[in-house]
């Protein structure tokens, strides 16, 4: 793509916005990872995330691997021992996520029974998608744990 970095993953110095005194920095990779996931997901492959560069960035890492799995992807490549740890703790979901995945399938299976097609759960809307949404956290750590 011809970009000024030598930075492998994550935001770059250079690629930021200013305003009103303060720097935000954009994600150039962000408009590709979309990309990749929706191509993945309309042909049935899970998208993984590409790799981050600087092994000794922790907090850097673990911001790029969120915000990759916010997009939909299932993991992250690690070039470094250390970085396997890191992907594991974002792509792996929490108990909290799964006991709440599980609590929106059982309130709606509660609504099914009475005819609902969608309930309430903690003062939102529980419906269709929110089954499928829940349904994939159940899944992936029933995956992840056998």
């Amino acid at each position: 793509m011809g970009m000024a970095t030598t930075g492998i993953g994550g935001t770059q110095e250079n690629y930021y916005m200013h305003r009103e005194g303060q720097n935000y920095w954009s994600d150039p990779w962000h408009w590709a990872q979309a990309k990749i996931v929706a191509a993945c997901r309309t042909h049935g492959v899970l998208p993984v995330d590409g790799p981050f560069g600087d092994f000794s960035d922790k907090e850097g890492f673990m911001a790029q691997a969120r915000r990759s799995a916010t997009l939909g992807m299932v993991g992250k490549w690690a070039i470094h021992p250390s970085q396997i740890a890191l992907a594991n703790e974002v792509f792996s979901p929490s108990d909290e996520a799964v006991t709440e995945a599980r609590e929106i399938l059982a309130a709606m299976e509660e609504a099914k029974r009475s005819g609902a097609g969608a309930t309430v759960y903690k003062g939102r809307l529980v419906d269709i998608a929110s089954i499928k949404q829940a349904e994939v956290i159940v899944r992936q750590a029933e995956l992840i744990r056998k």
